[in-house]
């Protein structure tokens, strides 16, 4: 598949000020112009922000800017924009207008980087690896998003399920649904929980209103807990204060083009981002971002065959029964011809009794997908600065989701929802938060229960195979070849069929795809209802966390100590979560007590520099427990040394434990005949 796109970005600046005032400051008003230095032409878009404050503003199109807010003299005005050279300004008084000249920069060679310490310090010397994309190089990649991005960042592997479905991974054990890895937006972690993935970039934040994206190749779980075990991302969003006004893009593109399983197709996003602070003092401010795309995802066609003529699970003895003729196969992206649709036939062929293998006709990928998707994306938070250096702040996000991803089976999203209530007091050395995450799988469904059943309301396996053993003996003893007999008793066999794209097919799969009971009607001879393939799963997750950077209260080294808690509650559904208090004969009925899985933790980090600063040395330890299991350290200990300006020698050690995501601790489905119980005693 090749994809085209056009973009179109249509920025505009809207501030907003009053003249109330506040106490023991005053209203000051600062206004000037900023150049870049050497060519004097005016620079638009210029972040200018007050160090350790929230008050800021933007260049205008001449380069002119003017700031309103209540604040002491002196304060100190940063100015930053992508591509120059970030410059600070102390003012001692208001009476004379600015005069800012910004240099250009080729690259970043000293990056201050959050995720290796959870506090601010230089990406060169940090303990851990670490690769940043900031605003700068989000906007001159050439891929569709900043997501698409992170593929091509140093030590990052892509795993693209689906046109909305994609799971980053670092250092090994990647696979579609990748527990292993967190992923964080502004400190909360977008795993959905019983899905047990996060889910890409699908509720996160817009291109216009990311400002950073941080990731950590290998083991973080010595600062973020037992998921970070393969690695995390750190997703940071634009602060309201210091980015304001109205900002608008258009993405148009075509996929398919080269026209083999779809036809091309037309692929749009969209997505605004309004954010302004109110009143003279700027104490309040608010953002609201919403995006939409919508695209025809791609086809998985592959169709080889998995159950070959020379298997024993075929028809070994009869050569002429290979390639297409095979009665027994099993293809890619075919579902519903696997070893549940296998039936065993014997009949009298070449004077004594053969038994011949044969699976049921299965219906290929193309039938049981929806290839349109929709991403759904909305997020809107209030914040109110308590002090200059003290911040609170609400945020609501909310995302749905359509694609495919790949679990046992493969898994059709259709309406998936995840939801995020958060609440964050944030000051100069410390962080306090609570979320909750609301999860829902909406109209999704799996490929491989469909398919059994589709063809099951046909006939058991034992009544089709009737038919199929009746016609084939009638061919033989026509005279028909073996190929060609089984062909054609294959097509009686499934006569009445349901049919990809007639009202009858779509009736019937609307059905199965609704019935949450995976077990129903499955090799039930006559049975009145179709078995069932609707993925229904709920859950919330309950977060909070502290953090709090000691600074100097402790002599002779930096120290950060942090600690969080979290639970999970899963609502039965029945089929892949149930309630475990129930009898074995019950569990499968929907309802219940909902279920619960916990964790707490906690960590301290200490940093020590020697010999003139040129040796930092970075010592971490956490303790996790859940009580399913017995409790675990996760220590690292790094040193970092700086031989001269921009050259750094890093040595680390650290290790990493997981607890099992939800599915793995507490599922209990029927996949394919085969019952997938949790990992948990119960």
């Amino acid at each position: 598949m090749k994809h085209v796109y056009a973009s179109l970005l249509l920025p505009a600046v809207f501030l907003a000020s009053t003249t109330s005032l506040h106490a023991q400051e005053a209203l000051i008003s600062i206004s000037g112009t900023v150049r870049e230095k050497g060519t004097q032409q005016p620079l638009p878009g210029v972040s200018i922000s007050v160090k350790g404050g929230s008050a800021g503003t933007l260049s205008d199109g001449d380069g002119q800017f003017a700031l309103k807010a209540k604040l002491r003299f002196p304060f100190t005005l940063v100015f930053n924009i992508l591509g120059y050279e970030a410059r600070e300004l102390e003012i001692a008084s208001g009476s004379q207008p600015i005069a800012m000249q910004l240099e250009s920069k080729a690259v970043a060679m000293n990056e201050v980087v959050v995720s290796a310490s959870r506090v601010e310090e230089s990406r060169l010397t940090s303990p851990v690896a670490i690769e940043k994309l900031d605003i700068r190089a989000i906007k001159e990649t050439p891929a569709p998003s900043f997501y698409d991005a992170l593929e091509n960042v140093k030590g990052v592997q892509m795993t693209t399920s689906s046109l909305t479905f994609k799971v980053p991974n670092t250092r090994g054990f990647n696979i579609p649904n990748n527990f292993r890895f967190m992923q964080l937006v502004d400190g909360v972690d977008m795993q959905a929980a019983t899905l047990g993935v996060p889910l890409g970039n699908a509720i996160g934040p817009t291109e216009l209103d990311i400002a950073s994206v941080e990731i950590t190749p290998g083991a973080a779980s010595a600062l973020y807990g037992m998921n970070a075990i393969n690695g995390m991302a750190n997703l940071s969003t634009k602060s309201p204060f210091a980015y304001q006004g109205l900002s608008v893009y258009q993405k148009v593109g075509v996929n398919h083009v080269d026209g083999k399983d779809r036809d091309p197709s037309v692929l749009t996003e969209t997505a605004v981002r309004w954010a302004q602070a109110l009143g003279g003092a700027q104490r309040w401010a608010y953002k609201v971002n919403l995006s939409y795309l919508r695209g025809t995802d791609w086809l998985s066609n592959t169709q080889n065959d998995q159950n070959p003529q020379n298997l024993s699970s075929a028809n070994p003895r009869f050569p002429e029964l290979s390639g297409a003729n095979n009665p027994a196969a099993d293809l890619w992206n075919r579902y519903g011809d696997d070893n549940a649709g296998n039936v065993s036939i014997t009949i009298p062929y070449q004077g004594r009794n053969e038994t011949f293998n044969i699976r049921r006709t299965g219906y290929y990928e193309r039938d049981l997908v929806n290839p349109i998707v929709r991403n759904i994306k909305a997020d809107a938070s209030l914040h109110y600065k308590l002090t200059d250096k003290m911040e609170l702040s609400y945020g609501y996000r909310f995302g749905l989701m359509d694609g495919v991803f790949q679990r046992g089976n493969k898994i059709q999203l259709d309406g998936v929802t995840v939801q995020n209530h958060k609440l964050e007091l944030r000051g100069q050395d410390f962080t306090a938060r609570a979320y909750m995450l609301v999860e829902n799988t909406g109209d999704s469904y799996n490929l491989n229960p469909l398919a059994l059943n589709l063809d099951l309301q046909n006939g058991s396996n034992a009544a089709w195979g009737a038919k199929f053993r009746t016609e084939l003996q009638s061919q033989l003893g026509a005279g028909a070849p073996l190929a060609a007999a089984m062909r054609q008793a294959r097509t009686v066999a499934d006569a009445g069929r349901a049919v990809p794209g007639t009202p009858d097919f779509n009736a019937l799969k609307n059905q199965i795809t609704s019935t949450n009971n995976w077990d129903s009607g499955v090799n039930v001879p006559g049975a009145p209802i179709p078995g069932g393939a609707a993925l229904t799963q709920r859950s919330r997750t309950y977060h909070t966390d502290v953090l709090w950077n000691l600074g100097e209260r402790v002599k002779f080294l930096d120290v950060v100590v942090g600690a969080d808690a979290r639970l999970y509650e899963v609502i039965p559904d029945g089929n892949n979560f149930v309630d475990f208090s129930r009898p074995l004969s019950e569990r499968t009925q929907p309802g219940g007590s909902n279920q619960y899985y916990k964790k707490v933790g906690g960590f301290g980090q200490a940093t020590k520099l020697l010999l003139q600063d040129r040796l930092k040395l970075t010592a971490s330890l956490r303790l996790d427990y859940n009580p399913e299991f017995d409790p675990k350290l996760n220590p690292r200990l790094a040193a970092v040394y700086t031989l001269a300006a921009r050259h750094n020698f890093r040595a680390s050690y650290q290790n990493g434990w997981r607890f099992p995501s939800l599915f793995e601790a507490l599922s209990f489905v029927n996949n394919g005949n085969v019952r997938r119980v949790g990992a948990l005693p119960a």
